[in-house]
């Protein structure tokens, strides 16, 4: 999987122009899902000198990206016509989720398992960690919740 991540708020405190102390799990999970392979891009405002510093204090924390606010490491202007920082990803981490940024377990989860929000919000509500398998079909939880069919 190709999963972009922000580093202001999403792998660190929001202290920009400075880089805040890293949020908790985040170096750890980040270093599992390029263990298991996914292409990790680092997505940020961050530009010159302030993007240099935040790719460095990822390095020096054993990340190493695939790319960084591009879609591959050689993708310039130039061998592009098409280069858009619009990144063609699977996945996007950040800090400005619709809802907030989950917990780096949950995120973890999320991706590891390939669960969803649906699944994650139902197996906390029902303890149960097999929804969404064939042998319980259940509504979902906000149909339920509004008394939906």
């Amino acid at each position: 999987m190709t999963i972009a991540i922000d580093f202001d708020g999403t792998i660190v405190d929001h202290k920009y122009p400075e880089i805040g102390a890293e949020l908790p799990f985040a170096v750890q999970t980040l270093r599992m899902l390029i263990a298991e392979h996914h292409k990790l891009i680092l997505w940020s405002v961050r530009e010159g000198e302030l993007l240099d510093e935040a790719v460095q204090w990822c390095r020096e924390r054993g990340i190493e990206f695939y790319a960084i606010n591009r879609d591959y490491p050689e993708e310039t202007w130039t061998n592009n016509d098409h280069f858009s920082r619009k990144l063609k990803v699977d996945l996007f981490i950040d800090d400005r989720n619709l809802g907030g940024l989950p917990d780096w377990g949950t995120i973890y989860r999320m991706i590891h398992e390939r669960k969803g929000w649906d699944h994650i919000i139902n197996e906390a509500i029902t303890g149960r960690k097999d929804y969404g398998t064939r042998r319980h079909h259940h509504r979902p939880w906000w149909k339920r919740f509004l008394n939906i069919r």
